[in-house]
């Protein structure tokens, strides 16, 4: 399995800075934006699932989402993207690799094994029981598999990125035509 997760690890970071040239973005913003969806997800899914529950119940999971959004807000999103980003940037300019990829390297291959082992049953399930919280079940469990392959991987150095470029270029051809001339 370890042959797997270093193929799928390589072929992140070649998406990744596929992407960087593009858009100019990091793995670390992607992943982070990703995070942000899943907590999202996750408080939706909340909300949704306890809504026609008793008041008790609902009253229970809103305290605890409450407290689970102030912890986020003191942790998570207390640092800025940058921040992450420029960490990254020195890491990589002093050519060292993302202590991630070995680090972490259990917990990946033991979310990628609950991603491909989980999907028949999930769906089974789903198709058998109509149980829509399987889908979210199995789409959290796979955002963090993407996750955690995406913040092991080191980014390119800072660019602009060709789709900014492009639409810069694109908004200065604009203005020169609308001068009077």
């Amino acid at each position: 399995m370890n042959y797997v997760d270093t193929l799928l690890l390589d072929l992140t970071e070649w998406c990744c800075h596929k992407f960087q040239l593009w858009t100019g973005r990091t793995n670390v913003w992607l992943a982070l934006q990703l995070t942000n969806l899943s907590i999202i997800v996750y408080f939706v899914w909340a909300g949704a699932f306890f809504w026609s529950e008793s008041l008790t119940l609902r009253l229970t999971v809103g305290v605890f989402c409450a407290v689970l959004l102030y912890v986020l807000t003191q942790t998570v999103f207390k640092v800025p993207i940058e921040a992450y980003e420029q960490n990254a940037y020195r890491r990589v300019s002093k050519g060292l690799r993302n202590p991630r990829r070995v680090r972490d390297t259990p917990l990946r291959i033991s979310f990628l094994t609950l991603s491909l082992v989980l999907l028949f049953p999930l769906m089974l399930a789903y198709n058998t029981l109509r149980m829509r919280i399987t889908i979210l079940m199995y789409f959290l469990i796979l955002l963090t598999t993407v996750i955690m392959y995406l913040l092991a991987c080191d980014p390119l150095p800072p660019c602009p990125g060709r789709v900014r470029e492009w639409l810069r270029g694109l908004a200065l051809r604009r203005a020169s035509n609308r001068l009077p001339g």
